[in-house]
């Protein structure tokens, strides 16, 4: 397993694309978001997919996994059509700590075994996270480092992940302190904007 301590506001470039190469060598690990840390893989990583759900310890339906994309014009490559009130507000929200769950469309839901019809979507307000995205021509699968019956301090300390998941991932990547919180969770499946969580993400 490798580490990189990266600056939050400035991560350092080569190490960044050495990240990159990773994940498109196959590799899955752990990224901070401007939530708390998360396991990450390329969308199109259908054994990287397989080995987060595993270490998660859940099902593929339970594993609550996200698609981390740099802009809206990728999250609109990724999903079905929906509603120009969506994406206004969409576009007023990210990057930021919220999820929207909208309907997927086969670019995604082919690399599931269960044939995925609605993912969460992201575009984290993280420095770190849209270097990387910045340089893919896909997006990330994430999901959060908050597993059941765990201690929510340990799983967001890095030196706890570290041993945590040494041996069980390729990459750590540290970037400091991050101001924990879960993320605000919009449903937008229906074609109305449904409040399932509020978390970090301010709704007014």
């Amino acid at each position: 397993m490798v580490k990189f301590d990266l600056h939050p506001q400035n991560p350092n470039k080569r190490d960044v694309k050495t990240i990159v190469d990773i994940l498109k060598d196959g590799g899955i690990g752990v990224i901070p978001t401007d939530s708390v840390y998360a396991l990450t893989c390329l969308k199109s990583n259908k054994d990287g997919i397989e080995r987060i759900i595993k270490i998660t310890g859940k099902a593929e339906k339970k594993a609550k996994l996200s698609l981390l994309c740099k802009d809206l014009k990728e999250v609109a490559d990724h999903t079905l059509p929906y509603d120009n009130h969506i994406f206004k507000t969409m576009k007023r929200y990210l990057p930021g700590p919220y999820t929207f769950i909208l309907n997927a469309n086969s670019s995604v839901t082919k690399f599931f075994k269960n044939n995925k019809k609605e993912i969460g979507i992201r575009i984290p307000d993280n420095k770190v996270v849209q270097g990387i995205l910045e340089i893919l021509d896909e997006p990330l699968i994430s999901t959060s480092l908050n597993l059941e019956d765990s201690d929510f301090d340990f799983l967001t300390g890095i030196e706890g992940i570290e041993a945590m998941y040494k041996g069980t991932v390729d990459f750590v990547v540290d970037s400091g302190p991050l101001e924990l919180g879960e993320t605000t969770i919009l449903d937008c499946t229906s074609g109305e904007i449904i409040l399932v969580r509020e978390g970090k993400g301010v709704i007014d």
